[in-house]
């Protein structure tokens, strides 16, 4: 009888911890919300563009002599094996009703306790130099299981900072946590309250990107981003392209074909997004 039970107990054991991997797996799809077709956002996991972890170093162009770090991504996504990074743009004026989006898949009915990424940014987040770090943009909106909608949890946003901040070489590690993630309340009891969200479980997230080349201090209006966090899982790559590239054997540059039929119509609207572009006006 005991053994049963010992039994019994392990197989919970073990079926609760597979459950709760499951839960923190997740992927980042970018996406456009462009409804009247201006071409001027663009989102896009790109390869070579990401904060270097162990990064491969050749002085001779034939073999590795040494790897690079930056300190600010000391770990990352260890699946990352193209050193990819998210690029987010917005080209021209910010009242451009259009965004560069970034939806997380996989985060359905999560507790949420911690998000953040890496930008490519040197320095501070208030420095000019490197990528838009503003107080809008990038930013992680969440809709919470209850149908409330929180917002605004902004790169460099006085009403809503980053828990910790690690500056390295080149790039900023921010993360939201620690028991508090402030957000912006768009609705529900709280609505236009910053409230903490950590704790509330998750219907869903998305990054936003819609602060142009007219917004300071960098006036760049374009960010690159990686090691997208979420409750300390990291995604810094677009596992279909590596699926495509590495898994399945092919090589992308003879898919340019099917890319761009797949990439033709990205800009469909978002009806969160155009929600949130809603409130700003």
């Amino acid at each position: 009888m005991k053994l049963r039970t010992l039994l019994a107990s392990l197989a919970i054991v073990i079926f609760t911890t597979g459950v709760t991997f499951a839960a923190t797996h997740f992927q980042v799809k970018p996406d456009e919300f462009d409804p009247a077709k201006t071409f001027l956002v663009q989102a896009e996991w790109l390869d070579g563009i990401g904060c270097p972890t162990n990064a491969k170093i050749s002085t001779d162009g034939s073999t590795t002599t040494s790897t690079y770090s930056d300190t600010a991504c000391l770990t990352g996504d260890t699946t990352d094996r193209k050193n990819q990074g998210l690029l987010l743009a917005k080209t021209g004026p910010t009242t451009n009703f259009a965004s560069a989006v970034a939806e997380l898949k996989g985060v359905k009915g999560i507790t949420l306790t911690e998000l953040g990424y890496d930008i490519r940014k040197p320095g501070s987040a208030s420095d000019a130099r490197g990528s838009h770090c503003g107080a809008g943009a990038p930013r992680f909106n969440v809709t919470a299981a209850d149908g409330v909608t929180y917002d605004f949890i902004g790169c460099n946003s006085a009403a809503t900072p980053p828990t910790t901040t690690v500056a390295g070489e080149h790039w900023l590690r921010l993360r939201w946590g620690s028991g508090n993630i402030p957000a912006f309340a768009a609705n529900g009891p709280q609505a236009g309250q910053i409230v903490n969200i950590s704790g509330v479980e998750v219907k869903s997230i998305s990054i936003i990107f819609d602060e142009g080349q007219d917004t300071g201090p960098d006036n760049f209006g374009l960010a690159v981003l990686d090691n997208i966090d979420v409750n300390g899982t990291l995604v810094g790559n677009h596992e279909a392209n590596n699926d495509n590239d590495e898994d399945k054997g092919k090589n992308k540059d003879t898919e340019d074909g099917k890319d761009k039929a797949q990439h033709k119509d990205k800009d469909k609207g978002h009806v969160a997004v155009k929600e949130d572009n809603d409130d700003q006006d």
